[in-house]
């Protein structure tokens, strides 16, 4: 009579093999940007910068969900440099108010959508202009890539703030797309010069040869295989740099040559205050506190993006 014990074990065999060979198979290959994506949830300093970023945005989409005071509307009798009464949170008087008796809270949740607006746009397009530009110039080389560098070289000599002055000083209004104008005029050749060394790398890898043998045409090699292997140093630099084009759009509305009322910009609010810091001083610290603490959400995401597309840095 067969052993019964024999024969279950004869079975279970393969089945196990089986499993410890489904076991043993590799895990399926990542992207950089899922990799990248992977390894950023884990950073406790992409998760603060992120929703930092994100309660900005909000703020600045929708600010009367924060509150429902007018920012332009001020009370020299009743209001004028009233100290912060926090008895109430997110009332019109929780900064207190300013020289003009206008609700400095109120001003600071809508002086986010200048700073945001600005921001974002200027960020989207030096990136858009640098790496177009630079990607033509690293990938054909000769005197496309001499045109480009030279032409480069001039708008990099000049100081990105002292630029935006002199152009500003040609509008007779100065709203949020003349200083968006300016800053995009002055800054792509940052990200040209990260694009031009980015494609001249990649352009090079077998991917490309392989592509180039198969008839592939230049604008498909350029928009399916370059660009996309070539961008991640650029995504880091324009993530880093978004924070310091909130900081120039804040400095030159400080200095009086950017955004004018009736916009509303932290900028503006700063070189109100300033002439009060000894008698209010809470008044120049909340726009200038928001103005830091956007600053720096931004260069902690920008750091952080860095070191998930880095692998020199995992």
């Amino acid at each position: 009579m067969p052993d019964l014990t024999e024969k279950k074990t004869a079975e279970e065999i393969p089945a196990q093999r089986a499993a410890d060979t489904a076991a043993a198979k590799p895990e399926k290959a990542r992207s950089l940007g899922s990799d990248a994506w992977h390894d950023l949830r884990r950073k406790p300093i992409f998760v603060i910068s992120a929703l930092l970023i994100l309660l900005l945005i909000v703020i600045a989409i929708a600010p009367g969900l924060f509150t429902s005071a007018d920012p332009r509307a001020g009370d020299l009798r009743a209001h004028y440099l009233t100290k912060p009464n926090y008895s109430h949170f997110f009332q019109a008087d929780w900064f207190g108010y300013d020289l003009q008796g206008r609700s400095i809270y109120a001003r600071v949740i809508y002086g986010a959508r200048a700073s945001v607006v600005v921001g974002i746009c200027v960020t989207a397009g030096v990136t858009i202009l640098g790496s177009i530009t630079g990607m033509l110039a690293g990938y054909f080389g000769g005197w496309v890539d001499t045109i480009i560098s030279r032409v480069t070289d001039i708008f990099f000599g000049i100081p990105l703030l002292l630029g935006a002055l002199v152009i500003l000083n040609a509008f007779t209004s100065r709203t949020i797309w003349s200083v968006v104008f300016a800053l995009v005029a002055l800054g792509w050749t940052q990200m040209t010069r990260v694009m031009r060394g980015s494609v001249i790398t990649i352009k090079q890898a077998d991917f490309v040869t392989a592509a180039k043998a198969l008839g592939a045409g230049t604008s498909r090699i350029l928009w399916k295989h370059i660009l996309p292997n070539a961008v991640a140093p650029v995504i880091v630099v324009a993530t880093i740099a978004l924070g310091g084009y909130i900081a120039t759009e804040a400095t030159l509305s400080f200095l009086g040559i950017g955004l004018q009322d009736p916009t509303i910009s932290w900028g503006i609010d700063i070189n109100t205050a300033q002439k009060v810091i000894r008698t209010a001083p809470f008044a120049l610290f909340f726009p200038a506190g928001m103005l830091s603490l956007t600053v720096l959400a931004f260069i902690m995401l920008g750091d952080a993006v860095r070191d998930a597309l880095d692998p020199k840095l995992r």
